[in-house]
């Protein structure tokens, strides 16, 4: 993937409120915000063509980007993006940035692999979480969690303890002690309630 997707050219946006911010997208511009880390909030402004092209590839959320500001290079990831209800428009990006040596708080998808091997087995596979919320420095970051379904076996549940972390990262709500359910694999429909009817008889 380019890394042309990763980086978005901004300017400063000194007007503020409502009727700025629509001027704005009369432009074809997106207004946004960088906040965080050990300097003030900046309020900038984006080519809406260039970030809806980029915005378009699933790793855009979980990669930190690279913001040109005028001369300076903002590391950042995505925090909140607003979108139109129904049109293919984005209304406004919050922006968090990211500084070396300091952990970061972000989501990144899920990656389910080998699911046939469980269907193959006559499991139906439901997906719980297709994203984690993790904890890591800026250099652990990995683009997406990877679960292997090809040893799991009709009837079982994986959650987050289940799951091996990439090096560096911590699942947060499991560091909060909540073991959430990510995936299982369920006997279908059909032989549930064969099964039960079975017993019942018996």
């Amino acid at each position: 993937m380019s890394d042309a997707i990763f980086t978005l050219s901004a300017e400063v946006r000194t007007d503020a409120g409502k009727g700025a911010s629509r001027r704005l997208r009369h432009e074809d511009k997106v207004p946004a915000i960088i906040y965080g880390g050990s300097k003030a909030p900046v309020s900038i402004t984006l080519e809406h063509s260039k970030l809806l092209k980029a915005q378009s590839f699933e790793a855009f959320y979980s990669h930190i980007l690279t913001i040109k500001v005028g001369k300076e290079d903002v590391k950042a990831i995505v925090k909140a993006m607003q979108r139109h209800p129904y049109k293919p428009k984005i209304m406004h990006v919050d922006f968090q940035r990211v500084e070396a040596g300091h952990e970061l708080n972000t989501v990144v998808p899920v990656h389910f692999v080998n699911e046939e091997a469980a269907v193959k087995k006559g499991g139906v596979v439901v997906h719980a979480a297709n994203e984690i919320e993790i904890s890591c420095l800026p250099k652990d970051l990995p683009e997406f969690i990877e679960v292997n379904m090809s040893d799991v076996e009709v009837g079982a549940h994986l959650h987050l303890s289940d799951l091996k972390a990439p090096k560096g990262v911590t699942f947060v709500q499991l560091a909060k002690g909540h073991d959430l359910a990510v995936v299982s694999v369920n006997k279908p429909a059909g032989k549930a309630a064969d099964a039960e009817e079975t017993e019942t008889a018996e």
